[in-house]
């Protein structure tokens, strides 16, 4: 392992208790050609004693460690080290979703999850290779926003059919959410910002595992903002209630008549991913029409553009999060280079764009 400052790649530093799991981890990632393996540590203290003269880029962190364990570490490194990079490596475990959403709003950007040790060393690298690219994701944010302080983006709001068309603005009857890389702290800040007694059902898509999701919605719900919980099949939509897409299954709608229901499938991962954006907004583009509204909030890859092309198509409506507020300026910047959003927000801005926009399907205030 190289210690020497190279521009060119991203520097790793690897931290996990089991040494068998540090050396593949290291040995995989070192197969990459950006990537640069500074240093390692199997506890902790090590790391926060190693960590500040090597200057790493990104932290791959264990979760679950005897001692300081992986969130109380995490927790002095952003005190060290405010800008540092933590991606966390967790169990899909009960106990384990639970300490990296700790660790989520702690700080870290992102999280891989780690198989158990039953399922071989071929699952091992499937579970590598998802590391490999949001520690790829995190670092290019991170190097890019370092380079240039205040992001700003530029768009060309999306156009289509004649003017009529495109400037008439349908009641919203739905809001349908994506997020990924950053997204569950982008949702505790927005969802918190929301009223109840919204008119309209919500539905999100946040890339998680199984697990995850449902702890996800127990503390979105806790906010005190409109009530959420995981989507279950076949259900309508409530109005006011956000729906959250369970962990390994798509989340879709299918109208039956005058009747909209929700629909669980386990069919082909989109973009990499299931549940997948695309899945949720072609549905309800189909299911909606112009009714819908899209926000696409910060995360990795570009799932999410394709459905707000069928949205947008149909009338719909799309708001993008910020490159400057993103942890990562992947999904929201494919929607706005595709010219798909009518409005590119700060995070803290989003919670008002959605009441403004749905608020205007009703001639009263939103209840308390």
């Amino acid at each position: 392992m190289s210690t020497a400052p190279n521009e060119a790649v991203t520097r790793i530093f690897v931290v996990d208790d089991s040494r068998i799991v540090r050396r593949l981890l290291i040995g995989l990632l070192e197969k990459e050609p950006d990537f640069q393996v500074v240093g390692e540590a199997e506890s902790g203290p090590l790391a926060l004693e190693r960590i500040p003269g090597l200057a790493p880029d990104v932290v791959t962190m264990d979760v679950n460690m005897p001692g300081l364990d992986g969130v109380s570490t995490l927790k002095a490194l952003r005190a060290q080290r405010p800008g540092l990079q933590v991606v966390m490596f967790s169990s899909v475990t009960q106990a384990g979703a639970r300490i990296t959403l700790d660790a989520l709003e702690a700080g870290a950007a992102d999280i891989a999850t780690k198989p158990s040790a039953e399922r071989g060393p071929e699952a091992f690298r499937e579970s590598i290779a998802d590391l490999i690219l949001k520690l790829r994701a995190v670092a290019h944010q991170a190097k890019k926003r370092k380079a240039s302080p205040g992001l700003a983006a530029s768009y060309t709001p999306f156009l289509t059919g004649p003017p009529a068309q495109t400037t008439r603005r349908a009641a919203i009857d739905l809001v349908v959410l994506a997020s990924s890389t950053g997204g569950p702290n982008a949702l505790v800040s927005l969802v918190g910002a929301l009223p109840r007694g919204l008119p309209v059902p919500l539905m999100v898509v946040q890339h998680m595992p199984a697990f995850f999701t449902n702890l996800l919605a127990q503390r979105l719900d806790a906010l005190g903002g409109p009530p959420v919980r995981e989507a279950v099949d076949a259900e309508v939509p409530p109005a006011g209630t956000l729906l959250v897409a369970p962990g390994e299954r798509h989340l879709g709608l299918l109208r039956e008549g005058d009747v909209i229901r929700t629909r669980l499938t386990d069919g082909p991962r989109e973009n990499g991913c299931r549940p997948s954006a695309d899945v949720l907004f072609r549905d309800a583009a189909q299911a909606y029409g112009p009714g819908v509204l899209a926000v696409v909030l910060t995360g990795m890859g570009t799932d999410g553009e394709r459905g707000c092309e069928r949205i947008r198509g149909a009338g719909g409506r799309v708001v993008a999060q910020d490159e400057e507020t993103s942890a990562v300026w992947g999904m929201p910047g494919a929607v706005v280079r595709a010219g798909y959003a009518e409005a590119v927000l700060p995070l803290d801005a989003i919670a008002d764009a959605i009441v403004s926009r749905v608020s205007r399907r009703r001639s009263g205030p939103l209840p308390a």
